[in-house]
């Protein structure tokens, strides 16, 4: 079948939908207090044969062509109805009075849906989709959302044979088709057709799966020669099984229920693709070529790959059904298709969703394949008011009554009853076939959508469909004709217009999603209805435009039917699969295991042992290039706070100390002055987050600068002297600075003031540390034995020793070499914000260079330290960010990234950031059992102070630091209190501390 590029028409400015912004409120909605909140346009017009809203009006010709009519143009003779200006309540015969209204009429305005109603109904399906999607409405939804754990399109580097079995209405398609990795543009296909007997549709469930395990065996004999390579080179097969199941992997999938004429036993509730591996598994190459139906799509066909024998090198590797099938068809020949809809004896629609929200899975990241499933919408009543008498008699004689009301509304299996069934009724009304006999016509089944195509897609007048009808026994006048005629595109073109309210419920809820203004997509089209109804794509493209005119939906005609999609999955699947076991062996190093962590913990608290015994503090927290400068007022009702920011500028940082502590006594006046306190003499609490010998409350020693301050005639020397001996240059004598402390130790004092219990502090922000509350008498070098000491843990520094180096990666070492100060802080560098961002773009250097993302090809920026900020961690771990997101990101550092790098690219940054959290949770773990333990407590509760960027921006840092905490402490009951103004605000508190304890208070 050529392809078809019919453009959708471009619909007067008043079909618009609505706003956006209220479409993404109201995503889902519900009808509430008589009023529509959802998806609908302010002032829907109303959609059908009958009748004229505003200024236009959409109708059927009586070829079945779909137009806008405009009040003001003339009506051409062809249109099959007058026009009625009414606005009706209802749109059924029943709801009209006979008088006005012929029976034909009724019958016709019967089966036209407002479009008012259309957009109501698109609303239902949205919102029906979202139950199908949610965990917890999942079990009532009559949308059923399932997954179909196919998460990827073709790219077009695919290659290799893969088997393909599909499993059809009454038959069996075995394919086998070979890729190039040619951007998909030339498969080559070879395929065989088997009929199956009734009696297996209906018989034994293991009787079906042994007889298209034959099938299977008889083709690969018949396409096998004798000098063929060893059998045990694996051949993956594709399963093509057309009827609802419930997946939960690709290659596993139980199936819900039969339909289509199935009912083999034993099979529901079963996983389908262990059962036709079992049957494949029992059977031998073989067979004589008898039975089927060959067809190659090229010549010269040889098949030296596979060796007759046993089929145990072929292996089902993927489950997909028609609908999954025939969107990775389009998928080829370099066209992305990410919508496939089948209009067949069943109807089904399934899109590539973004996983995130498909609850029913766990897969979180990238987008997966979701089978709507929406054959059942309706089941709940939603659709009672557009159902005629007709589906009423249709629905009561299925198989199933009232169930599947969607699928019987525009099901082909169900089309030719809809139109016999409206016969039978216009005929006891006197208006068809007057005066002649219609027995024929009450006879189930009689009437199928063949004769319906070959009825309505008649150009010339009624001279065919005078035939069609004759040869069914009935003798119709030439009236008759034109009639049934008129019905039949009523009939059809309802189940077309049905098919484009849920393509629009499915490009509007995508767009919506994915948070686009616009969504242009590809949907791939297969089916019955699709290919034996010359106006269905017309019709399709018309209306899903007036009800999603913010989409654009280029339609893509299936080829070849869903069996090389089929193939294109099992490709798919198997590419995925081995960059999934390379990108392992890259992330593999960072992935800490519980025993990991717990070795951490155990060296951290031997660590924290010789510390104590030694009594040395060293200390190291960022200064970085900004002073803050604040007033805190402590009083028995509280705190209260004024503060000012001043930067550094980089000349100071790397002049001289003088030069550095007098800008800093400058930032201070200047602060006094504003805040109108140079008439007092304030205590001053330092806080210094740099290396330091900490020798007294208020005296340090800097061991070294870092983070790129390197001002001169400062190492050695007591920072609290420095900062005293530019105030007395200055001349500022209202200055007392009595307690000297790092930026860590202020965030626990901070907390501590409003819970008691806290007794640790944390900083994760571009540097990381630690301090707690440790017993006096554990403290060697302090005298006395009573209470309690605040110890600065200095953790940054842990590992230097080389205690951690079994879990310091290619990664971690590139990057430390590349630091100011080589194999110091190896803790801080595998945690801090001011590394993290380093290590993710060294892992994309070496995926890069493994052909794992983007195309191979690096770009300068990406080669560049530090390009790859922490802070596009943060971002991009953001549940729910839309993918084109990443690639803003990714686009700024000039790189082409593809959908799946985005994917992966999250992936890297989530290992990295996890990995962060649970070793700071691992050091926290040995911090709290120490304490336990110390105080004899089988549990103990205590809060912990935290502060610092990465910890409070990072979407998902705390909440993996507070569940790996609980795994590797689970008898301490640890609460985390954000400190709300940080170190600085400690500061002050240490500083009210320290004159209390200078003047004597308890």
């Amino acid at each position: 079948m050529g392809s078809r590029s019919t453009r959708p028409k471009s619909p007067s400015g008043q079909f618009g939908g609505a706003d956006r912004r209220d479409q993404r409120r109201n995503l889902g909605a519900e009808e509430r207090g008589g009023r529509w909140w959802g998806p609908s346009p302010s002032n829907p017009p109303v959609l059908g044969p009958m009748t004229v809203v505003g200024q236009s009006c959409l109708l059927h010709n009586r070829r079945g062509s779909v137009t806008i009519l405009h009040r003001s143009d003339s009506m051409d003779s062809s249109w099959s109805m007058e026009i009625d200006n009414r606005f009706p309540s209802r749109h059924h015969s029943h709801h009209h009075s006979s008088s006005h209204t012929t029976p034909i009429q009724r019958a016709l305005r019967s089966l036209c849906i407002p479009l008012e109603r259309l957009h109501i109904m698109k609303g239902h399906m949205m919102q029906d989709m979202c139950k199908g999607l949610s965990r917890q409405t999942h079990a009532q939804a009559k949308v059923r959302m399932l997954p179909t754990y196919v998460c990827s399109t073709p790219n077009g580097t695919e290659k290799g044979n893969f088997l393909v079995v599909e499993l059809c209405q009454n038959q069996v398609r075995t394919l086998l088709v070979t890729l190039y990795g040619d951007g998909n543009m030339s498969p080559q296909m070879m395929y065989k057709i088997f009929d199956m007997p009734e009696s297996i549709m209906q018989g034994e469930g293991e009787a079906l799966f042994d007889f298209i395990a034959q099938c299977v065996s008889q083709f690969l004999a018949e396409t096998t020669t004798s000098d063929t390579s060893s059998s045990e080179e694996r051949l993956p097969l594709g399963f093509v099984f057309p009827f609802t199941c419930r997946q939960t992997q690709l290659d596993k999938a139980e199936l819900l229920s039969w339909s289509k004429g199935f009912s083999c036993s034993g099979v529901v509730g079963k996983d389908v693709v262990q059962m036709l591996q079992s049957a494949i598994n029992k059977q031998e190459v073989g067979g004589n070529g008898e039975g089927g139906r060959w067809l190659s799509s090229w010549r010269g066909w040889k098949s030296s790959q596979f060796a007759p024998g046993q089929l145990s090198h072929v292996e089902v590797v993927a489950l997909m059904n028609d609908t999954v099938g025939t969107m990775m068809t389009c998928c080829t020949e370099g066209r992305p298709c990410e919508i496939a809809m089948v209009a067949d004896k069943g109807s089904n629609c399934c899109f590539m969703a973004e996983a995130y929200l498909v609850e029913t899975a766990e897969e979180t990241s990238g987008r997966m394949c979701v089978n709507t499933e929406w054959g059942c919408f309706g089941d709940d009543g939603s659709l009672n008011d557009i159902f005629t008498p007709y589906d009423e008699s249709v629905d009561e004689e299925s198989s199933n009554p009232g169930e599947k009301r969607f699928e019987k509304l525009v099901g082909t299996l169900y089309l030719g009853e809809i139109v016999r069934h409206a016969l039978i009724a216009l005929t006891a009304e006197k208006a068809l076939f007057t005066g002649t006999d219609i027995a024929v016509l009450k006879e189930k089944g009689v009437f199928t959508i063949q004769h319906v195509l070959d009825i309505i897609n008649n150009e010339d007048g009624t001279t065919d469909v005078k035939r069609v009808l004759e040869v069914l026994g009935l003798q119709p006048s030439e009236r008759d004709c034109g009639r049934v005629q008129q019905i039949c595109r009523a009939v059809v073109g309802r189940a077309a217009t049905l098919h484009a309210v849920g393509l629009a419920a499915i490009l509007s809820y995508m767009c919506q999603t994915r948070d686009m203004e616009t969504l242009m997509v590809n949907v791939g089209v297969d089916g019955e209805l699709y290919k034996g109804y010359s106006r269905f794509e017309e019709i399709l493209q018309s209306v899903s435009r007036l009800l999603s005119p913010e989409c654009l939906a280029t339609l893509l005609p299936s080829r070849d039917g869903s069996g090389r999609g089929a193939a294109m999955v099992t490709a798919v699947a198997l590419r995925l699969a081995a960059q999934r076991r390379a990108v392992n062996e890259v992330l593999g190093p960072l992935r800490l295991t519980h025993a990991d962590l717990e070795k951490v913990q155990a060296l951290m608290r031997q660590e924290m042992e010789r510390g104590l015994e030694r009594g040395d503090f060293l200390a190291l927290d960022l200064g970085g290039t900004n002073f803050r400068v604040l007033v805190v007022h402590v009083t028995e009702e509280g705190i209260s706070m004024a503060s000012e920011i001043y930067v550094i500028p980089a000349a100071i940082m790397r002049g001289t100390g003088e030069g550095l502590f007098d800008h800093i006594i400058d930032c201070i006046v200047d602060f006094q002055t504003k805040q109108n306190l140079m008439t007092q003499a304030l205590p001053l609490g330092f806080t210094f987050s740099f290396p330091c010998q900490q020798v007294g409350l208020d005296k340090a020693l800097l061991l070294t600068w870092t983070k790129g301050f390197t001002a001169s005639g400062c190492v050695g020397q007591d920072v609290v002297q420095l900062l005293r001996d530019a105030a007395q240059r200055k001349q500022h004598s209202g200055l007392q600075v009595v307690a000297l402390l790092n930026d860590t130790v202020g965030t626990m004092m901070s907390c501590g003031y409003d819970d008691p219990k806290c007794e640790i502090g944390l900083i994760v922000g571009t540097g990381t540390n630690a301090c707690y509350m440790e017993e006096m008498r554990n403290v060697g070098t302090v005298e006395g034995d009573q209470g309690r000491m605040c110890i600065n843990m200095e953790w940054g520094a842990f590992g230097d020793n080389g205690c951690l180096d079994h879990i310091f990666t290619h990664f971690d070492r590139v990057v430390d070499e590349t630091t100011i100060n080589p194999g110091k802080q190896r803790f801080e560098k595998l945690i801090s914000g001011m590394y993290l961002g380093e290590i993710v773009r060294q892992i994309l250097l070496v995926m890069t260079e493994k052909q794992l993302l983007f195309q191979g090809r690096p770009t300068s920026k990406l080669q560049t330290r530090n390009i790859f900020q922490t802070k596009f961690l943060s971002t991009i771990e953001l549940n729910g960010l839309a993918l084109r997101q990443i690639r803003t990101i990714l686009n700024e550092l000039e790189l082409d990234a593809s959908f799946e790098d985005s994917v992966l690219l999250r992936e890297v940054c989530q290992a990295v950031s996890l990995r962060a959290a649970q070793l700071c949770a691992a050091g926290l773990a040995a911090v709290v059992e120490k304490m336990r333990e110390n105080r004899g407590l089988d549990r103990l509760s205590v809060s912990v102070g935290v502060d610092g960027t990465l910890y409070k921006l990072h979407p998902c840092f705390s909440h993996n630091l507070q569940k790996t905490l609980k795994d590797l402490a689970p008898n301490c009951d640890v609460s985390f209190h954000l400190s709300e103004d940080g170190s600085g605000k400690g500061a002050a508190l240490v500083a009210a501390v320290a004159c209390r304890t200078a003047s004597g208070g308890q």
